[in-house]
């Protein structure tokens, strides 16, 4: 079905990115899960096709495109595995925090160098004793003449190990009540002194999508680095968790509508007791709940997305969509893994792949838990 947002001028992007991918990403994807990352090489090669950061303005390397190639790029990086994802949180996540908040000089040094695939990015918001609490974070960074002395541990930071550069969410001013007002985000480059990478963690899933931990020792930043004012850090990240949430809502029904795929064609050539198991009645209630249940995922994100892109606020609904749909990718997996028999178990088959990598999505950009918290707020609970 025809998306309203999207035109002939995206489909083609969309056959492009996708012949891309075929040669590019497919073939390699299963080494890369066992490097537990993306090689810098295929970034490279993204960023030279114009398939990073794409929304970027042309006169710091991008096309000025609108939302809907940003949709496509998520979608088409999903099919291949949740692994790659850290290309979309470069994109769709990290960078808009440069596009929109930063300097002329501070976009002119780091957009050029994002679109082109020469620079990795990350954010670092998380911390070992405090997860979606984000007005808790601990991380100080202290003036100290022309330089901010940054101290402070992060964790579970996507793109963490290959980041050229990492946006981090730290303390400027510890005495501000409410301490939110205390908050600022600053850039720290690869190659600081008092900066360095934590190993890559082993994670259950997602096992390309490299995540490591950052450690700031007396990490000496120059006061340029400061993203926007100070202080205003927290609203910053604020008025751009919309659009991350979005984007993971996306990625989901897009898993979830590759899983039905996947075990539809599966469920036809596998035979049991004499006939193929898309004949037996428990098989085909249970594709015709789960095609029904993304049919009107995908119809509400589908709403979101043309809501997004005319800028409305839908902040409300993309935490709805967030929790619903990283609940129902759960779900899919285990009844995709289910209706696979013991082999949906076999490493060599992706489902089981797929089931270890949606896990995380009720827990990674705000738990589920706290997109209730917020939709109860809104209702005025």
């Amino acid at each position: 079905m025809a998306k309203p947002y999207l035109s002939e001028e995206h489909e083609i992007f969309r056959r492009s990115f996708r012949k891309f991918l075929e040669k590019e990403a497919y073939p390699y994807f299963e080494e890369w899960e066992e490097s537990k990352q993306v090689p810098k090489s295929f970034w490279k090669k993204a960023g030279e096709q114009g398939f990073l950061c794409p929304w970027v303005e042309e006169k710091y390397g991008g096309s000025g495109a609108d939302f809907g190639y940003s949709v496509v790029i998520t979608e088409e990086l999903d099919k291949v595995g949740a692994g790659a994802g850290g290309i979309g949180l470069h994109n769709d996540i990290v960078i808009p925090y440069i596009g929109e908040f930063a300097t002329e000089e501070q976009k002119q040094r780091w957009l050029p160098k994002a679109v082109s695939g020469d620079m990795i990015s990350a954010i670092a918001m998380t911390e070992p004793g405090t997860g979606s609490d984000l007005a808790a974070v601990k991380t100080t960074a202290r003036k100290d003449g022309n330089h901010y002395i940054i101290n402070g541990e992060k964790t579970f930071i996507t793109n963490g190990y290959s980041a050229n550069f990492v946006i981090v969410v730290c303390v400027t001013d510890p005495n501000a009540t409410p301490r939110h007002k205390g908050i600022s985000l600053i850039v720290v480059e690869e190659g600081t002194p008092g900066f360095r990478k934590g190993k890559k963690l082993r994670k259950m899933g997602q096992h390309s999508n490299d995540t490591s931990e950052l450690i700031f020792e007396d990490a000496v930043v120059p006061k340029d680095n400061l993203i926007g004012e100070e202080g205003k850090g927290f609203y910053y990240l604020m008025q751009k968790l919309q659009q991350e949430r979005l984007m993971l809502a996306i990625g989901s029904i897009t898993g979830c509508k590759h899983m039905l795929e996947l075990t539809i064609d599966y469920v036809k050539q596998r035979t049991a007791f004499g006939k193929p198991i898309s004949k037996f009645q428990n098989t085909q209630f249970k594709i015709a709940e789960m095609a029904t249940k993304i049919k009107i995922g995908e119809t509400f994100v589908d709403q979101l997305i043309a809501d997004h892109m005319a800028k409305r606020n839908v902040v409300n609904e993309v935490s709805m969509a967030k929790w619903w749909l990283t609940d129902l990718a759960k779900s899919v997996a285990s009844d995709c893994m289910q209706l696979h028999g013991g082999y949906g178990y076999m490493e060599e088959y992706e489902i089981a792949r797929r089931y270890r990598d949606v896990a995380v999505g009720s827990i990674y950009a705000g738990t589920n838990e706290i997109m209730k918290t917020i939709i109860a707020k809104n209702l005025g609970l």
